[in-house]
């Protein structure tokens, strides 16, 4: 819950802060509106989300920086499930997702999130920047949206529709909004052009009376009264897996964004497990109030940070400048062209993409590359939670791979911790019948059966000593290998003696019976000389002679 301490930071600097969020409110206005209409809600659901998620947010959330409202990331999931739920659905789903993220921080499970690989984040940025794009594409056409869930079929379809019936006023308004956006960041970065490129295409649209650009429509003058009328209880059942999709990308991006403002500043240090309980209160107040689901703005998040917020007080002035839009403001603005709100999310689509960063990404190693390929398009395809979670199995997966490669097993010249005492026959004699192997690195069960392989493939040795003291971990697969491999050379009459097991590894030896088994007969040895003494030992009950060459032999990698 807020302390007194998150009170005491807004009166340090509410000048500042209320500038900060004057300034920001003004660049999320046409962002709410047009994700509330691309989600398939209407401009209206934008708004309240934009008010009630970011005040909730603001005032419970483990960030002083951070801004949050309707976002395109979570736009992209929202859409499928209007087509398939309708809008009561879209708000079950968000009340749900916000006991969801309530429980997650119960579960102090914010820490985990920064586990999240960089190419993962990046091709998840990627695919989204490609779907609001792509999504833009009816509007910006000035069409009527086509049927469809993919929104690949759903742009061609309305590209089709253009070519059949031309609407050059609407795509016009669109480029023309999307230019000025881009042009003038890279002029005036301190200017909200997304307001100013706005407010011209609606003058243009009212001058001219261009009938072919369709505005908003009506929008009510206020916030509705709460309520859970939406609310069916026989469709929650169906409606657990989209919940869990929406509070998942919440979380991941409301601590990607909490992240990022943290590098932005000096002193400044977000919870993240009261950041994901304040988007599940936010979560559940919106839909109360015919808000989609939310979570963090990143680039709200920067522009409240670039103009210089200090606490909280900032994001709650965005979203009372919001609420006061709403109440007093809402005739004109339900004049704003669909299309030039098309506009503004394709410019923002466009700069979400940062050139810079995906090069690095795919230059730093091939590993790098085919993660971040893969989650863009799996995004693209299919939708985030999904390319999320393959993106996190693949580098998963390659990152292990990469682990089990610096495993080795190596045979070692062990005459080197042989006393000085010893003759040159015995010397011969351990040279010639027994072979030291040091295991490095993990063994574990996406290396382990390559270890198997390379110690059975042992030849004219007598006595085979293992120097685990070099084994990082292990496995029970691991320990199950190595069992076998001791079994399989047993039985061709060669000793199995073993040096330096540590502590953490008997666990796993002794879970599968390999501890017994290495340990047969004093087997065992705490060092690798005493190991020696006791393959000599052994040798010398066989009755076995010294022959006259020695060999040397390496395996594995070096």
């Amino acid at each position: 819950m807020p302390a007194r301490a998150d009170f005491a930071v807004m009166a340090r600097s509410p000048r500042r802060d209320l500038l900060a969020g004057l300034t920001v409110a003004i660049v999320a206005l046409p962002l709410a509106l047009g994700f509330g209409v691309s989600s398939g809600l209407g401009a209206e659901a934008g708004l309240a989300t934009a008010v009630v998620a970011g005040a909730f947010a603001a005032l419970f959330g483990g960030s002083n920086l951070q801004v949050s409202g309707p976002t395109g990331a979570m736009t992209v999931v929202l859409v499928p499930i209007v087509a398939r739920y309708g809008p009561g659905g879209v708000l079950t789903v968000g009340l749900m997702a916000g006991v969801l993220l309530i429980a997650l921080a119960l579960l102090r499970a914010g820490r985990y999130m920064r586990y999240v690989p960089a190419p993962v984040v990046e091709g998840f940025t990627l695919g989204i920047a490609c779907v609001i794009g792509l999504q833009q594409v009816p509007n910006a056409l000035g069409v009527a949206k086509p049927d469809g869930e993919k929104v690949l079929l759903v742009a061609w379809r309305a590209v089709e529709a253009f070519f059949t019936a031309p609407n050059w006023t609407a795509i016009g308004l669109s480029l023309g909004v999307a230019a000025v956006m881009l042009a003038g960041a890279r002029w005036r970065p301190a200017i909200p052009f997304s307001i100013v490129a706005v407010i011209a295409a609606t003058v243009i649209a009212q001058l001219f009376r261009l009938d072919a650009a369709p505005p908003i429509g009506d929008l009510p003058s206020g916030l509705p009264a709460p309520s859970l009328a939406f609310l069916h209880t026989s469709a929650l059942g169906s409606l657990i897996a989209p919940a869990v999709a929406v509070a998942a990308l919440a979380a991941l991006e409301s601590l990607l964004s909490a992240t990022v403002a943290d590098g932005m500043t000096v002193g400044q240090q977000h919870d993240p497990d009261k950041e994901l309980f304040g988007q599940g209160i936010a979560n559940l107040a919106a839909p109360l109030f015919g808000g989609v689901p939310a979570t963090a703005a990143i680039a709200r998040t920067a522009v409240n940070v670039r103009t210089g917020a200090s606490s909280r007080l900032a994001a709650l002035t965005h979203a009372a400048v919001l609420a006061v839009i709403v109440f007093a403001a809402a005739p004109l603005v339900s004049k704003i062209p669909l299309a030039a709100l098309a506009g503004v999310l394709l410019a923002t689509a466009i700069r979400m993409v940062e050139v810079s960063a995906l090069r690095a990404m795919a230059k730093a190693t091939r590993s790098d590359a085919v993660v971040l390929v893969l989650t863009a398009a799996a995004t693209l395809v299919f939708d985030l939670v999904y390319a999320v979670i393959m993106g996190l199995v693949v580098a998963g997966a390659l990152a292990l791979r990469a682990v089990a490669a610096q495993a080795s097993l190596d045979q070692v010249d062990f005459r080197a911790d042989l006393p000085g005492e010893h003759s040159d026959e015995e010397h011969a004699l351990l040279a010639e019948h027994i072979v030291a192997y040091r295991i490095d690195g993990p063994l574990f069960f996406v290396g382990a059966h390559r270890f198997l392989l390379e110690l059975s493939e042992v030849s004219d040795v007598r006595v085979v000593i293992l120097r685990m003291s070099r084994v990082t971990t292990m496995d029970a697969t691991g320990a199950l290998v190595l069992k076998d491999a001791v079994e399989k050379l047993n039985r061709r009459g060669i000793a199995v003696l073993t040096s330096g097991i540590r502590p953490g590894q008997r666990q796993a030896l002794d879970s599968v019976g390999a501890l017994d088994l290495l340990q047969h007969e004093g087997r065992e040895y705490a060092t690798t000389p005493e190991a020696i003494s006791g393959a000599r030992e052994y040798l010398e009950r066989a009755g076995l002679l010294p022959t006259s060459h020695t060999h040397r032999i390496r395996k594995g990698p070096r």
